[in-house]
């Protein structure tokens, strides 16, 4: 009943939806040249072969994926993967990253016109789904059309748990959808189980055997020249709030650290103006990427405001702090930086990464502070002492390690769905 109740509102709601999507337009969420894509219209032809549907709702789902697109597309020559992400920023990132036989296209609106013009035109063998988007139409569409379909590197948080188990008649057909779904803990498999997910796995999360974000050589040795062996630490996908507090670092250790500088990516690289204003208004020298900059020798502070840039800034730092965890927000990927030899640091709030960190703090691999001051302390002392900092880094490569086969056993398990389209998941 509640599936018909969210069909009847959302076939009444295009005009809406489309008023929706053209304030984000305005704002600059959403991409004009490609709008029709959200509404089921697709920008490329079909190919020929078999085609495997991923859907990755923004950069770092897309990202934990990539390892398994290079996987299918490695083992199976006939093949081709429409990858779809509904952020302009996973677009951008796509089109630089996606391997050849590999397509991206925006996600259409779950609007039932939206979703058959979509599954009418690309006609997918098998659907992998990732993490926890949940769209009724779009998954009430494949489970109609009998499409193989499995939900990988499953998340389902408590607090999403106590949600859904209010609306169990929904959440229980859309997720017996997918023949398998792979978690990535067991309590996620659990608590998936319990809302009627079926065939349930837990393999672990797919962003071990993710590669780090790529560098240009001669970009990572102009960092580094401009660097100067000067002491630097990087803040990493910040969140507003988080800013000031980088400030507050650099302010605190750049007597006792002569030379520092203090690196921000923000997550949002269109914040780049206003952490500069910020740090300038604090009495902080800045330059900014996005101005073609290189950190001059008298900057305190280099603001990193492009896109997809951070495996050249971690290549260069020494330490490293993960934002979105000062702000209750649930934290960043801490594996990249972990696989590019960073010492991590990150505050309170990781909660997106919880079997990340616990892993990564077991072996001695992280470092989690409480707050701003704990962070100062804890980024000086790293900076000062190498051997303390060599023994995060060697805690963390002994976890990154362990589980880079983590893509394997997922296409193991995921044999039977991709083997309904006769299509091959061993190498």
């Amino acid at each position: 009943m509640l599936q018909s109740l969210y069909r009847g509102l959302t076939t009444i709601a295009g005009p809406a939806v489309r008023l929706y999507l053209d304030r984000r337009r305005a704002a600059g969420k959403e991409d004009s040249a490609r709008q029709a894509e959200r509404f089921g219209a697709p920008s490329r032809p079909r190919p020929a072969g078999w085609l495997v549907w991923i859907h990755a709702a923004s950069v770092g789902e897309a990202n934990s994926v990539l390892v398994l697109v290079t996987k299918l597309l490695e083992r199976e020559p006939g093949l081709t993967v429409l990858m779809t992400t509904g952020t302009v920023t996973s677009a951008e990132l796509m089109a630089r990253r996606l391997p050849e036989r590999a397509i991206h296209q925006y996600v259409p609106v779950d609007l039932p016109g939206a979703v058959n013009r979509f599954l009418d035109h690309w006609r997918p063998d098998v659907v992998l789904w990732t993490e926890s988007e949940i769209w009724p139409n779009l998954l009430a569409a494949i489970r109609a059309r009998g499409i193989p379909a499995a939900l990988v590197n499953a998340r389902m948080s408590e607090r999403s748990f106590a949600r859904w188990r209010y609306a169990s008649g929904l959440i229980g057909p859309l997720l017996s959808t997918f023949q398998i779904t792979l978690a990535q803990t067991e309590g996620d498999g659990e608590r998936l189980r319990k809302l009627g997910a079926r065939e349930v796995a837990s393999v672990g999360n797919l962003k071990f055997s993710a590669e780090p974000p790529p560098a240009p050589a001669d970009q990572i040795a102009a960092l580094k020249a401009a660097r100067s062996g000067r002491p630097l630490w990087l803040l990493a996908s910040s969140h507003p709030g988080e800013d000031e507090i980088a400030a507050s670092v650099h302010e605190f250790l750049a007597p006792r650290l002569p030379g520092l500088l203090t690196v921000v990516v923000p997550r949002h690289a269109h914040r780049g103006a206003a952490i500069a204003e910020l740090m300038r208004g604090r009495g902080l020298s800045v330059s900014r990427r996005s101005e073609g900059a290189l950190p001059g020798t008298c900057d305190a502070v280099h603001v990193a405001d492009t896109m997809g840039e951070l495996g050249l800034f971690y290549r260069t730092a020494p330490v490293v702090c993960m934002g979105g965890s000062f702000v209750p927000h649930g934290g960043q990927n801490p594996v990249e930086p972990a696989q590019l030899g960073c010492a991590v640091l990150y505050g309170p709030h990781m909660w997106n990464f919880d079997e990340i960190t616990h892993q990564l703090e077991a072996a001695g691999g992280a470092l989690p502070v409480a707050d701003g001051a704990a962070l100062a302390e804890a980024v000086g002392r790293l900076l000062a002492d190498t051997e303390a900092r060599a023994r995060i880094v060697a805690g963390a490569a002994r976890v990154t390690e362990d589980n880079r086969r983590i893509v394997d056993r997922a296409l193991d398990v995921l044999s039977p769905v991709l083997g309904a389209a006769g299509i091959r998941s061993a190498a």
